[in-house]
């Protein structure tokens, strides 16, 4: 299939797990493996498990090196090239080929998956290339994966989660993990639970927390209370050290700006803050209670509570300006 060479790569784009991403669109739009009740691209077209070749890899190539050159001109810095594209990036056949000839370009290589294809060996093999690999896991129980991921019939769950740790003990690359929680579909605490043991058993150095905060597929696929989300992440950690928001936030989190107000909106955008770390960064920048009680009152964060301790959260909001992987 033959695909405009320019529109193939895009960005750099601002990217809180990944930096500055040049992202690649190696998919054409809506081809995939799931059409999850979330997505902001809509309901998946053409739902297909079977690996195809979509593009040709040279002209890929040369789409990124022309981003590459362009951002070099404009003074940008780009830490990855990362496979983001509009479906599954691991129905492309190609792609183990493709990330062979991008390693001449010297930046490191990331690939965003719903994991739905890791029963595959061969998918695994592509993937073992990368230098950077997030997996999809929204849900330990076929049932609820099926209601919220909504995948192709032929995809068997067991086969997916076996195929994840399979990849997890081989993969020498950064393993990141991702879940979205979706309000009263998989935002209950024993499946916390559940989930939590499997992420244990694959131990990424990352395992991060979503929610749908851009317009879903389903107009019903709604964000979880702040007080849910903030018993995920409890939950979460006490399995896995590296576990984090991911709600869209693109700025300089955990970057001490100088304005203490921006200081909490940005860490609390990644992390919930306990109280006394909210006193202890306000003591820091020589300020007092009456910020926080002012970002509440603005409705920028929210209080919530977990096993006695008070909690502070960024208020979910959409960002009109938002882009990145």
């Amino acid at each position: 299939m033959k695909k405009n060479v320019k529109m193939m790569a895009f960005g750099p784009v601002p990217s809180r797990r990944l930096g500055h991403s040049l992202g690649i669109n190696n998919i054409p739009p809506k081809i995939c493996t799931y059409s999850c009740v979330y997505c902001q691209l809509g309901r998946t077209l053409n739902m297909q498990i079977k690996r195809m070749p979509f593009y040709n890899p040279e002209d890929l190539l040369e789409s990124v090196e022309e981003k590459i050159k362009q951002a070099k001109k404009r003074g940008e810095s780009i830490d990855y090239l990362t496979f983001v594209p509009d479906g599954e990036p691991t129905l492309d056949n190609n792609i183990g080929r493709e990330i062979d000839l991008l390693k001449s370009l010297g930046i490191r290589i990331a690939v965003i998956t719903n994991a739905s294809l890791m029963g595959m060996e061969d998918v695994r093999n592509d993937l073992m290339k990368a230098d950077w690999v997030s997996l999809k896991i929204d849900a330990f129980n076929n049932e609820v994966w099926r209601k919220i991921n909504r995948p192709h019939r032929s995809l068997k769950f067991d086969m997916i989660l076996e195929g994840m740790l399979k990849f997890s003990r081989n993969y020498k690359g950064e393993l990141a993990t991702e879940t979205m929680l979706v309000k009263d579909l998989n935002d209950n605490e024993q499946g916390c639970r559940d989930l939590a043991k499997f992420l244990q058993e694959i131990n990424p150095s990352k395992s991060y927390l979503s929610v749908p905060i851009r317009p879903p597929a389903e107009k019903w696929a709604q964000i979880p209370g702040a007080d849910i989300i903030n018993v995920f992440y409890q939950i979460l950690r006490e399995k896995i050290a590296g576990v984090e928001y991911l709600l869209g936030y693109e700025g300089n989190a955990f970057a001490f700006t100088g304005n203490v107000e921006e200081d909490i909106l940005s860490i609390t955008s990644v992390h919930p803050m306990r109280e006394d770390a909210v006193r202890e960064l306000l003591s820091k920048a020589k300020s007092d209670w009456s910020v926080v009680d002012k970002l509440m009152a603005q409705d920028q964060l929210i209080e919530t509570e977990y096993e006695g301790r008070k909690y502070y959260i960024r208020r979910l909001v959409e960002s009109k300006n938002r882009s990145g992987s």
